[in-house]
C-alpha cells in the first residue's frame, strides 16, 4: 500500500504543477501582445474545432501532435517563425487545458517564454476578440 504522495498523479495535479512553472496569459493580453508583434499565437486545436468555431486571425495553426517538431528552433522540421529559444509563444487550445501541457513541453525544448491562454479559444471568443471563418 502506498502512502500519500507516492501514488500516481491525477491530471489536475499535473496541470497545477506545470502551470506553476510559468505565467499564463488572459485573452486580451495575448491579443495585444500579438498585435504589437511581441508574441506568436499558436492554435493547436484539431481541424473539426477550427471548422466549427473559426480561427484567430494571424495565429499559426500547428496541431498538437506536431507542435514540438514545428517550434524547435534547432529542428529540421521547424516552421520559419521558430527563430530562437527566446520566442514568446502563446499556445491556444479549445479551453486552456491541453495548451498548458503543450506549453510545458515547449519549456522542455528550451522555449522558456512559452505560455498558454487561460480559457483557450473559448475565452478568446467570449472576450469578443477577432475570429474568422475557416472556410476560406
Amino acid at each position: 500500500m502506498s502512502s500519500a504522495g507516492e501514488g500516481p498523479s491525477g491530471i489536475d495535479e499535473v496541470l497545477e504543477r506545470v502551470r506553476a512553472g510559468y505565467r499564463r496569459v488572459e485573452a486580451r493580453d495575448a491579443y495585444e501582445a500579438a498585435q504589437s508583434g511581441a508574441a506568436l499565437l499558436v492554435d493547436i486545436r484539431y481541424a473539426a474545432l477550427r471548422d466549427r468555431d473559426g480561427l484567430i486571425p494571424g495565429a499559426l495553426v500547428i496541431e498538437r501532435n506536431e507542435l514540438e517538431w514545428r517550434l524547435d528552433p534547432q529542428g529540421s522540421h521547424r516552421v520559419p517563425e521558430a527563430t530562437g529559444h527566446d520566442l514568446n509563444i502563446v499556445v491556444i487550445c479549445n479551453e486552456g487545458y491541453a495548451s498548458s501541457l503543450a506549453a510545458a513541453s515547449l519549456h522542455q525544448l528550451g522555449l522558456h517564454r512559452a505560455t498558454d491562454l487561460v480559457g483557450g479559444f473559448q475565452a478568446w471568443r467570449a472576450a469578443g476578440l477577432p475570429v474568422v471563418s475557416d472556410t476560406a
